[in-house]
């Protein structure tokens, strides 16, 4: 049996943050606001893994009200869901995700991102897709303001 997830994230950009997407420190003058480490790509991720198996979402199983996620490495976030995700008995096939951010430029950091999601997960960097866009300087995140992700999860039922 299969199961699909979808996933959304978004942070304000703010001074005086470290910028980490996909468990990637990138180089930049500003940061994610947030609760956690507001790792948007890892967020998106952790939705659509608890959305295809109907577990509820993030806030709700790390609320931002709760001070044992203040400043949280989402690495060890997505780890606690994915130990779920096995626990029900589903493996990931694949991740397919986007970044939308008009600065900074995400491809050089992908690779990057790709090991240190394989490196939680363990499916194989082939079976994670992040590409980049932009929203050609369009709304809060072409005008600089926010950076968001989306992601889509396959998962499977393993076989016992």
């Amino acid at each position: 049996m299969y199961r699909i997830g979808l996933g959304y994230d978004i942070h304000t950009l703010v001074s005086g943050r470290d910028l980490i997407i996909g468990g990637v420190k990138i180089t930049h003058e500003k940061g994610l606001m947030g609760h956690s480490d507001a790792d948007v790509l890892i967020h998106a991720i952790i939705d659509a893994l608890l959305g295809a198996l109907s577990l509820n979402d993030i806030g709700t199983l790390f609320p931002d009200t709760d001070k044992k996620f203040k400043d949280a490495d989402s690495t060890l976030l997505l780890k606690s869901v994915y130990e779920k995700i096995n626990a029900k008995g589903y493996g990931i096939v694949n991740i397919d995700s986007n970044i939308i951010a008009q600065e900074p430029k995400m491809m050089p950091y992908i690779p990057k991102m790709r090991e240190a999601l394989d490196n939680i997960l363990e499916i194989g960097q082939s079976n994670i897709s992040i590409k980049a866009k932009t929203n050609e300087k369009m709304d809060a995140v072409g005008q600089k303001l926010a950076i968001e992700a989306h992601a889509v999860v396959l998962l499977k039922r393993i076989e016992a």
